[in-house]
């Protein structure tokens, strides 16, 4: 267990560990995207429409970005730049999940919860640990 949490970020705070489990998550996420435009129709439209396995790559493609900017993140959490552009991450998904919800067939129940509640938690956290991690 020692060696395993050897790897983890070397700053204070769950700020960094959380970044790595949010990536991790996230590229589990695109692998499952990548293999089966099911799993993002669940997650849009809880399997109400049928979506074609471009839109599920599209969303793989993009969620894997997602993680590795804030896999950047999580081990660089003292540079301005990655804390910045993993920032930006939650603030562009959470617009995403809002717009889904406004003009999408996604609802606020199932799959579609967690991505939604992540990003806002996670910019807020960002928001409020900045001058923190970025000693401003």
């Amino acid at each position: 267990m020692e060696q395993l949490l050897s790897y983890l970020p070397p700053f204070e705070g769950l700020l960094p560990k959380w970044l790595v489990f949010v990536s991790v998550v996230s590229a589990v996420n695109s692998l499952q995207a990548y293999s089966s435009a099911d799993y993002t129709s669940k997650l849009y439209t809880n399997g109400a429409l049928v979506l074609d396995s471009l839109s599920g790559r599209v969303f793989g493609t993009w969620t894997f970005l997602s993680a590795v900017i804030r896999m950047t993140a999580a081990y660089n959490i003292d540079s301005p730049i990655a804390y910045n552009l993993a920032m930006w991450t939650y603030g562009i998904a959470l617009v995403h999940f809002t717009l889904e919800l406004v003009v999408g067939n996604a609802s606020l129940r199932g799959r579609f919860l967690s991505p939604l509640l992540v990003a806002s938690g996670s910019l807020a956290w960002m928001f409020s640990q900045r001058e923190a991690y970025l000693h401003l």
